[in-house]
């Protein structure tokens, strides 16, 4: 009496293992001002072109002065826009009188630093105004303190 075993192919594990499901995102309303992300070394923003149906030329020239150049909508084949779709900015991504622009990085750490520089001007007159109207036999202190309290007894 001979026996013959038959070798049965067993599944491999890796395919008995369940599909990873990624979580559910739980629904929140849509952003009216989602951008595509920036090219490297480059910031997008929203700049104000309409206000109350009217072309605020004032600011979009403005901001170009400043460097700001608009985004077309070309520029992301891949991903459909809201687009100006036609006069002067044909093809410029926009959305309820915003156009969206960009800047080199560069430009906006200048820019902040010239602006953190004018306000600290700013701070400083204002701190020394007094200081030039004074007597010597009163003068003022330049004191300053700032206190935040939550209710309750003061610890002193």
């Amino acid at each position: 009496m001979e026996k013959t075993m038959k070798t049965q192919k067993l599944p491999s594990r890796e395919s008995e293992t369940r599909e990873k499901k990624s979580r559910r995102k739980p629904w929140a309303p849509p952003s009216s001002l989602d951008a595509p992300p920036a090219p490297a070394g480059f910031v997008h923003r929203w700049i104000r072109a309409e206000s109350v149906g009217q072309m605020d030329q004032k600011n979009v020239s403005a901001r170009l002065r400043e460097g700001w150049e608009f985004v077309r909508g070309d520029e992301y084949p891949d991903t459909e826009w809201p687009q100006i779709d036609s006069g002067k900015y044909n093809g410029v991504i926009a959305v309820g009188g915003l156009m969206l622009a960009r800047i080199p990085k560069e430009t906006v750490a200048e820019r902040k630093k010239y602006f953190a520089q004018v306000t600290q001007d700013k701070d400083d007159a204002i701190a020394n105004d007094p200081l030039k109207d004074q007597h010597p036999s009163m003068p003022i202190s330049k004191e300053r303190s700032t206190r935040v309290s939550f209710g309750g007894k003061r610890n002193t």
